[in-house]
């Protein structure tokens, strides 16, 4: 979930979003989220005070809190650009989804306040940017000048008791050890801890991520023994493509922000179960350290509400090399930039690179603009000063943007069980629409089936206290590959009308055990749950019973559960505990026009 530069290199975790001025809608603690992936997603950018100059600023997730913190006390320091004051708003959006919506020309109403300056996690995404533009044959709205306010290198985090089994700090670590370790069937028995049974990977879309992206680009680095000049002549060796795609296997499941890893590992860290969710997850060396002062978002108001974990990370520097995440300062050649924000754009850069700013980027664990650690950057917190012992360079633009695309063959295939809601609450209304939330979500749900790949497998079952037969729930078309029933899939769908109650639990349970006795190691197993409503079924009230049976510890068939709250009726507190359980992730629909854009995130993590 996706080069151009020679200035620095891509990274980043899609992660949290923070505030000021700006409205944080992602909340994916506790596995729920919003997926309008921009705090401001569906406004309009916030006025500037009258005669100052507006300047919009789309950060990347992992520091747009840090930068609207630091918007304010640019704010409160009266500065002046050509003779009038400055107004800064700071929206946080990923870095993949602002360069997909500036690609097709950013609309207001779905994307956010329109940025002036947009500030990716890495320049990798400029490229891509530009690319994309090429492609549709628009014109190109970036400067070929990148200057950059931070830097952080993509590091493999491990539980360090992990990390040091495999020689953490003083050996040498990387995607070749990963590569072994995943494929050894005596998985962690190898390092005498057979207790901590397979190596799973958590790692982000590189659709969507940069940590995701940097990790796929990495992987392929590694392959062929290269730092730079990576070739398409490379990405078609077939050793190249069956290294990755070995990497790829041991993923646990994918998606479109590191934090899910992250909030979920905290999670079962608290539990005492730390060491048994992921034996490691790609990110961003910044997340380890947030990750080990217990604040996984990486926002700073939230800084010292959570413990430390009991396990820490370790924070691996692929000894191929790895690619830092140089997060640039781009000033775009828009239609809508004028010279006064522009001029207002270089006064807000020159405060951001001014050393008492830098000073604030590296106590959050970035390194400063030039690359430089703090005193944060330490062993004792998980990450190492020296950092990465070879920075890669970032392939070509037409390489970068193959690589991206190869992902979809190379990537790991999904098992997907998709169990939608047809209570009677489902036929409800939804205002200025024209339609109801089962027809936006029989759409939703058919646009999303074409995400899959063919040789994926999916599923459709439906539930509702007034089914025909001794069960709520009904199977509609077993799980089978997509390219045999995709059209029967999508038929059934269209023809979907709402009655009943919601079964909520029973058919949770039902669907888990149906995939876990056709368990596929090779695969994504998982069940995507939609539900506008709360339980509403009299022969199973048990939520606690539920959740002890999907806590599969120490059961190798996990299925995954990722339940979609639609509606602002739907019982999202106890969504998110399903998806907890289960080790997944809760997204928040509420706004029942959202689900196209819910269904995307979902599907990323496949």
């Amino acid at each position: 979930m996706q080069p151009a530069r020679r200035n620095n290199v891509p990274l980043v975790v899609a992660a949290i979003a923070g505030i000021l001025l700006i409205v944080v809608l992602r909340n994916v603690f506790g596995g729920g989220r919003d997926t309008s992936d921009t705090g401001a997603a569906g406004n309009q950018a916030a006025q500037p005070r009258q005669g100052c100059i507006g300047l919009s600023v789309v950060g990347s997730s992992e520091k747009a809190a840090l930068l609207a913190q630091i918007a304010t006390e640019y704010e409160r320091g009266d500065r002046e650009v050509r003779g009038r004051c400055v107004d800064v708003q700071v929206t946080s959006k990923s870095s993949g989804g602002a360069a997909e919506a500036l690609a097709r020309g950013w609309d207001p109403g779905v994307d956010g306040p329109r940025p002036d300056v947009w500030s990716p996690a890495a320049s990798s995404w400029v490229t891509i940017l530009r690319q994309r533009l090429a492609e549709r044959d628009a014109p190109n709205i970036v400067p070929d000048d990148l200057p950059h306010v931070a830097e952080t290198p993509l590091v493999i985090a491990m539980p360090r008791p992990m990390a040091e089994a495999l020689g953490w700090p003083a050996k040498p670590i990387g995607w070749g050890d990963v590569l072994s370790l995943a494929q050894d069937p005596a998985g962690w028995g190898k390092f005498g801890h057979p207790e901590w049974g397979a190596f799973r990977l958590g790692k982000t879309n590189p659709n969507f991520s940069t940590s995701g992206l940097n990790a796929t680009i990495g992987a392929f680095f590694a392959a062929t023994g290269k730092s730079s000049d990576l070739t398409e002549a490379d990405l078609q060796d077939p050793k190249v493509s069956a290294f990755v795609k070995g990497v790829e296997s041991s993923v646990v499941h994918y998606g479109d922000i590191s934090l899910t890893f992250l909030e979920n590992l905290q999670k079962a860290d608290d539990q005492g179960t730390g060491l048994t969710y992921i034996s490691a997850v790609t990110v961003e060396e910044k997340s380890v350290w947030d990750y080990n002062k217990g604040n996984p978002t990486g926002d700073p108001a939230t800084l010292g509400k959570h413990k430390p974990p009991k396990t820490p990370l370790a924070a691996v520097y692929p000894k191929e090399g790895t690619l830092v995440s140089d997060n640039p300062y781009t000033v775009l050649n828009a239609e809508w930039v004028d010279d006064a924000q522009k001029a207002a754009a270089a006064d807000f850069l020159k405060f951001l690179q001014s050393p008492k700013q830098q000073e604030r980027f590296q106590k959050a664990a970035f390194r400063d603009f030039k690359g430089n650690p703090g005193s944060e950057i330490s062993q004792s917190n998980g990450v190492l000063p020296k950092g990465a012992q070879s920075v890669i360079s970032p392939p070509s633009p037409s390489v970068l943007d193959r690589v991206q695309k190869s992902w979809a063959q190379l990537r790991k295939r999904a098992r997907v069980l998709l169990v939608m809601d047809v209570s009677g609450s489902m036929g409800t209304a939804v205002p200025k629409s024209g339609s109801s939330r089962l027809e936006l979500a029989k759409a939703g749900a058919i646009k999303a089936l074409d995400q899959l790949a063919q040789d994926d497998e999916v599923g459709l079952w439906i539930f509702s206290s007034e089914l025909q037969g001794t069960t709520p729930y009904q199977e509609l078309v077993p799980v089978s590959p997509v390219a045999q029933r995709v059209g029967e899939i999508k038929q059934r769908i269209g023809s979907l009308v709402p009655r009943g109650g919601t079964a909520l639990y029973a058919t949770t349970k039902a669907s888990v055990r149906t995939l876990q006795r056709s368990y596929d190691p090779m695969r994504i197993n998982a069940v995507v749950l939609l539900t506008d409503g709360r339980n509403e079924y009299p022969p199973d009230t048990d939520l606690d019973g539920t959740l002890r049976e999907l806590r599969s510890e120490g059961n190798q068939a996990t299925i995954r559960v990722f339940p979609i709250a639609y509606g602002e009726d739907a019982d999202l507190t106890t969504l998110r505990k399903i998806a907890e359980a289960s080790r997944a992730a809760a997204y928040d629909a509420g706004d029942p026009q959202s689900i196209d854009k819910v269904f995307t995130a979902v599907i990323s993590n496949f």
